[in-house]
């Protein structure tokens, strides 16, 4: 009987993993109250980037993507900015990244550059950093990318996941029980 209850349980949880993971992920938009970039790094040359200047503030910006990612297993990261130099492009300026992980689904990295923040220029030099698009001086850049995969990826490294971990429960059982004998 018990082993019945549980094959039901591991059966209903399956399910809804499948359906979790077969659902398509938010479509992320353009960010509300900004220029896109037409800069180079920022269009078609990286996959999945899109480059916005804007005078909103990290917390602004940061609220806008977590509402477009509005998942219950939402991982929210918070990434050195030298990182950013990994996942985007190798002159890439940056103030903060972030990451947003909708488990074995996709990652969203948000960077944000704010020129009057720069750590890595003395404040009197700063202004020579600013953000000068057409006639107007924006505070922040922020870039994204999204890293998407394709559902039978996602299939595989979860269902693949869960039978590495039924195995290894599995070894782990019948060690402890051998040393019992």
């Amino acid at each position: 009987m018990f082993k019945k209850i549980g094959l039901l349980i591991f059966l209903g949880f399956n399910l809804v993993a499948f359906w979790y993971l077969i659902t398509p992920t938010p479509e992320v938009p353009d960010l509300p109250h900004s220029v896109k970039s037409t800069e180079e790094g920022d269009t078609v040359q990286i996959p999945n980037v899109a480059g916005y200047f804007t005078d909103q503030n990290r917390q602004q910006v940061m609220s806008f993507y977590s509402q477009v990612y509005r998942s219950p297993l939402l991982i929210h990261l918070n990434h050195p900015p030298e990182r950013a130099k990994i996942i985007f492009k190798d002159t890439m300026q940056s103030y903060y990244l972030e990451e947003f992980v909708i488990p074995f689904k996709e990652s969203l990295f948000v960077n944000g550059y704010e020129w009057e923040n720069d750590v890595f220029t003395k404040p009197d030099k700063r202004a020579a950093n600013k953000l000068l698009v057409g006639n107007q001086v924006f505070k922040a850049k922020i870039t994204t990318r999204v890293f998407p995969t394709s559902v039978p990826k996602r299939l595989f490294s979860f269902f693949g996941t869960e039978v590495a971990i039924i195995y290894a429960l599995y070894v782990a059982k019948s060690v402890v029980f051998s040393k019992r004998s």
